[in-house]
């Protein structure tokens, strides 16, 4: 039996078949561990709030949590300090890989003047990315009866319709009345507690309702400060019941960090 064994593995043809075999297997498991290390299968990381940031701490942020930054625009706002990190892509919170990169808009030093786009007739979604791109902010959400919900009907600044085309400062807050239909009208107030001031703006429009008041503790004294604070309270609360699109929805802040824990 010994002997038959050792025959058949001297044959020439077997011990190449052995072989490749085991050259496949090689390189399969090669391939895998490298592809594992390239992509970090199965990893995912938090991306982290860099808004308001200076651009270098903004990088060191990014940095630390396996991600990189990149500049892609820039806007001006002005009371916001030059330079700063205005808007990020994907937004803070978002699962990622490591090493993606992070899309950021940043505060320019001058002002500059953009077209206001036409949102008539485009979804609230759309017209809040269109705004986004422009360099323009999104103000009130006004709901009228309509057959579509979140349908633009009107976009309106300082009070007044605004024609596509006029020129705006980057910055300029522009308020957008939307089509509501009764079947189709309720929403969830989002949990915020925890969330920075702009990004909590954000999370409420993206939910299809208003800030009606922001209540700033002591802690916060200036326009930077506001930026940096953080939601410890909301009113309503994220209680999981529906509420009609276009509520209010109170938020105090702080930059206590006791305050502002979970």
């Amino acid at each position: 039996m010994a002997k038959k064994t050792k025959s058949v593995l001297g044959n020439w043809i077997v011990r190449n078949l052995l072989l490749g075999v085991l050259f496949v297997v090689l390189l399969v498991g090669v391939a895998s561990i490298f592809l594992s290390i390239r992509t970090r299968h199965g990893k995912e990381v938090t991306v982290p709030d860099l808004t308001s940031q200076t651009l270098h701490d903004a990088s060191a942020t990014a940095s630390a949590s396996g991600l990189r930054v990149q500049v892609i625009d820039s806007v001006y706002m002005k009371r916001m300090a030059r330079g700063a990190v205005v808007s990020q892509l994907p937004k803070a919170g978002a699962k990622v890989k490591p090493g993606r990169k992070i899309s950021l808009t940043i505060n320019s030093i001058v002002p500059k003047k953009v077209s206001m786009p036409n949102l008539v007739h485009v979804s609230l979604r759309q017209a809040k990315a269109e705004l986004n791109a422009k360099g323009l902010v999104l103000g009130r959400l006004n709901y009228v009866s309509d057959i579509a919900t979140n349908n633009v009907l009107r976009q309106m600044y300082r009070g007044s319709e605004i024609e596509p085309g006029k020129q705006l400062y980057t910055g300029s807050v522009i308020d957008l009345v939307l089509g509501l239909n009764g079947s189709d009208a309720m929403t969830y107030v989002p949990k915020l507690h925890g969330f920075k001031y702009l990004r909590a703006v954000d999370a409420l429009h993206d939910n299809s309702l208003n800030v009606s008041g922001l209540f700033f503790d002591k802690t916060v004294r200036t326009y930077s400060d506001s930026l940096n604070a953080v939601v410890y309270s909301q009113r309503p609360s994220a209680t999981g019941y529906p509420t009609v699109m276009g509520t209010g929805v109170t938020l105090y802040l702080s930059l206590d960090a006791d305050r502002t824990a979970d």
